[in-house]
């Protein structure tokens, strides 16, 4: 069994998509980050840096358990343990990682900067025209590599699950996805699996 530490942001759900697309049994813990539960000392030990996601596996490896924090490693963590959206064979391995790089140092960070000054400080425009414009161009590099590949890495992998929940928030980033055609069609795509679907609503809302 696998406890799942999390709430509803965009980091929060690649970890639920994934283990619904695995299928591996988990529990959910939320952590209210409006209530500033990720500073607490119980989540604290579990998270030094006090951020969502993070999981403790009770079957790590070696059958020993494993508490792991960062969504990225822990999309490969549970990749590996099941042999599931990371290819083995070295080409393929790198070309997912390298995706999944793409949207851990930039998709992640920029659209998150994004939602912050559009949604937040709204009258700094310095910051929605430096970062509003990167969104688009990082758009703009998906939109050119999913013209090439049906999913981001070729196959449905990893980079697709954890960049989708932030193409999700569109809307926050003022993007209309019929700007960005090929993006959109691959936004549909896996938007439709089942797993996505329940991923993207972990954890239910709240009372």
């Amino acid at each position: 069994m696998i406890d799942l530490y999390t709430w509803s942001t965009s980091n929060g759900r690649k970890v639920s998509i994934m283990l619904e697309e695995v299928g591996l049994p988990y529990t959910v813990h939320p952590i209210n980050i409006g209530k500033d539960d990720q500073f607490t000392p119980d989540f604290i030990k579990i998270n030094p840096n006090s951020k969502i996601p993070a999981i403790v596996d009770s079957d790590g490896p070696g059958g020993q358990p494993i508490t792991l924090f960062e969504s990225g490693a822990i999309l490969i963590y549970l990749a590996e343990k099941t042999v599931k959206f990371l290819p083995s064979e070295p080409r393929a391995r790198l070309v997912v990682l390298q995706w999944l790089m793409f949207q851990m140092g930039g998709i992640g960070p920029m659209f998150g900067q994004t939602h912050h000054f559009m949604r937040h400080a709204r009258g700094e425009s310095y910051g929605v025209e430096r970062y509003g414009k990167e969104t688009r161009r990082l758009y703009g590099v998906l939109n050119n590599r999913l013209g090439e590949a049906t999913y981001i890495a070729g196959d449905y992998s990893i980079a697709d699950i954890a960049t989708y929940p932030w193409v999700w928030r569109r809307e926050w980033q003022e993007v209309d996805l019929n700007d960005f055609p090929n993006v959109k069609r691959w936004f549909d795509t896996v938007g439709a699996r089942p797993a996505v679907d329940k991923g993207m609503n972990v954890p239910p809302a709240q009372g």
